[in-house]
Parts: C-alpha cells; sequence; structure tokens
C-alpha cells in the first residue's frame, strides 16, 4: 500500500510589527491605600507611552491626527496584572500594533519592572479612530495604516 503524505498548506503569516519602549517612574500620587500602584494607573501609563511613541518611534504624534480631524478612542482594554509597582520603581512600557485594519488596531503592551525584569502586567487595547467632528467612528486612512505598519 503506498504511503500517503498529506498536503500541507502553506501558513500565512501575520505581519510583524515594530514594539517600542518608554520609560517611567512610579509617583507619589499612583499609590493608593494598599501602598502599590493603583490598578487605573496601568492604563495611563499604557496611554502615556503610545502618546510618546506615536511622535518619537512612529513619526506621527496624535497632533497630526487632530489636525486632520480624527481622534483614537479605547473601545476595550485587557489587563492581566502580574505584580505590583510600588512608590519610586522605575519601569519600561512596551507596546506595539498587533493588527491594524480600516476599522480600528489593537496595540498589545507589557509593563515591565526596570530593576527585575520582570513584567508586572500585560494585555491589549482595541483602539477606534473616530472622527472629531461627529464623535462616531471613522474609516482609518490607507495612509495612517500603511505610517503605522513599521
Amino acid at each position: 500500500m503506498p504511503e500517503i503524505i498529506p498536503y500541507l498548506y502553506p501558513m500565512t503569516e501575520a505581519k510583524p510589527y515594530s514594539t517600542f519602549e518608554s520609560e517611567f517612574r512610579v509617583r507619589p500620587d499612583d499609590i493608593d491605600m494598599f501602598q502599590h500602584v493603583h490598578n487605573s494607573k496601568y492604563f495611563d501609563y499604557v496611554l502615556a507611552a503610545r502618546y510618546d511613541q506615536m511622535e518619537r518611534c512612529y513619526g506621527m504624534a496624535m497632533e497630526k491626527f487632530m489636525e486632520r480631524g480624527y481622534g483614537w478612542v479605547v473601545k476595550t482594554a485587557h489587563v492581566d496584572y502580574k505584580r505590583a509597582l510600588t512608590m519610586g520603581d522605575h519601569f519600561t512600557v512596551t507596546t506595539g500594533i498587533e493588527s491594524i485594519n480600516d476599522k480600528g488596531c489593537r496595540v498589545k503592551f507589557s509593563i515591565t519592572k526596570k530593576d527585575t525584569g520582570k513584567v508586572c502586567c500585560d494585555g491589549w487595547f482595541d483602539y477606534t479612530m473616530i472622527d472629531m467632528q461627529t464623535g462616531r467612528g471613522a474609516k482609518v486612512p490607507d495612509d495612517v495604516i500603511a505610517h503605522y505598519s513599521v
């Protein structure tokens, strides 16, 4: 009986996108009554990193979107908390686009404590582009998709 060799279909690879880092330090107003960073501050850290990286790393700051009448809003956020940051800790926020299309993008992130190299939390944010005049969802222009696909 002849040996049957299955045909393997080539897998299509997702486009790899760049990741970038921003460095921060925990401030006194980030601390909650349990003497660690309040969970809501982790969202702020990711948003601050994206704001920094849009200008510094992508070369297209949030202000450029606003000049064109666009803005980005968070549609969904997922955060997996692993360990706490505390007063004075230095940490990095690493973010990168996981996927982008004409409806928006998914940005993955991780927050890592500098002195230990351990991940404090990670997750993703789904962003939707909006028309600043109407406040409604807008199609992401092709040139923006191309520009951020680095």
